[in-house]
């Protein structure tokens, strides 16, 4: 029996990671910022096979704390950075958990024994920062693939960059360590939805979905969004969770990179599926999920399935 460690094991996208390892028979070790903060963590207990479930104190800039997370475990899945859209302190709260935090993980993975697979899960403001707008150096009706070039602005919001740039880190790390004993993936998923496995209301994916099911706008840019009828490309939280998973136990995938992403639809549009109500619009595809359905065997869920769910 394995051991799967989890960075961001409780989140939003980390919690169905863990529930999917766990419902594989793995040993799942799950990382908490606060282990004080049971809420943070209680639904983790309730899923079955939680009696092979462990949770631990880690803090990503803590490179004692990471050398004992990492220790014993075959498998280790990074989701740990914060997806916040508004930080105080861009340097502080934003690039040092999330830059050097995968700089930090990089360095003591690469020390120990045992690990067979890595797992990224970055985003697709990795690849395009200015998400959900396009690149402005590529075409309007142009598809997202994992060849474009990652595209990043001074301009765009500290999330953004620093998905880039911890990105980049891993990308430089794959390529100048030609002999690791583990494969390197990363998946970059675009907004994720669906219903969260907790009870908690501090994922920024789930408060997008509530704020676009009633048509809030708490600043300027939700604002501009729903007046704009911005188009957000989307993904089902469990697909997500399947293809970390298959990556995980798919051999020969080392250095590759997927987009995880089905529909795009118009703000207007998701507002109508969240309550239930059938789109006026159509879809487009804008980023491709075909290498993750090829290697992957993800067969991306239509954007109507995890928003209805949300919104039931």
């Amino acid at each position: 029996m394995e051991t799967a460690g989890i960075i961001g094991g409780s989140g939003f996208i980390g919690s169905y990671v863990t529930k999917r390892f766990l419902e594989e028979g793995y040993r799942v070790r799950v990382s908490a910022t606060d282990i004080s903060r049971k809420d943070k963590y209680a639904h983790l207990l309730a899923l079955p096979g939680a009696d092979r479930l462990e949770i631990v104190p880690l803090n990503t800039q803590d490179l004692a704390a990471l050398t004992t997370f990492v220790d014993g475990c075959a498998i280790l899945v990074h989701g740990g950075t914060p997806f916040v859209l508004d930080v105080n302190d861009a340097q502080a709260d934003m690039f040092d958990p999330t830059v050097k935090g995968t700089e930090n993980f990089l360095r003591v993975v690469s020390e120990a024994g045992g690990v067979r697979k890595v797992l990224f899960i970055a985003s697709v403001a990795a690849y395009n920062a200015a998400f959900p707008f396009p690149n402005e150096h590529q075409p309007a009706d142009h598809v997202y693939t994992e060849d474009d070039t990652p595209f990043v602005h001074e301009s765009h919001i500290p999330y953004a960059q620093a998905k880039h740039h911890a990105d980049q880190a891993v990308r430089s790390f794959v390529a100048n360590n030609l002999d690791l004993p583990f494969e390197v993936v990363s998946v970059f998923p675009t907004l994720v939805v669906g219903k969260p496995l907790s009870a908690r209301d501090d994922s920024t994916s789930v408060g997008i979905q509530h704020l676009f099911k009633h048509k809030l706008a708490p600043n300027p840019l939700v604002q501009m969004m729903i007046e704009q009828d911005i188009a957000f490309a989307m993904v089902d939280v469990e697909d997500v969770a399947d293809a970390v998973f298959n990556a995980a136990v798919t051999p020969g995938l080392h250095g590759r990179n997927y987009l995880l992403s089905s529909e795009t639809w118009r703000v207007s549009d998701i507002s109508l599926m969240l309550n239930g109500q059938p789109p006026a619009g159509t879809p487009r595809t804008v980023y491709s999920g075909a290498r993750a359905t090829r290697d992957l065997r993800i067969s991306f869920e239509p954007a109507r399935v995890p928003l209805g769910a949300y919104g039931g």
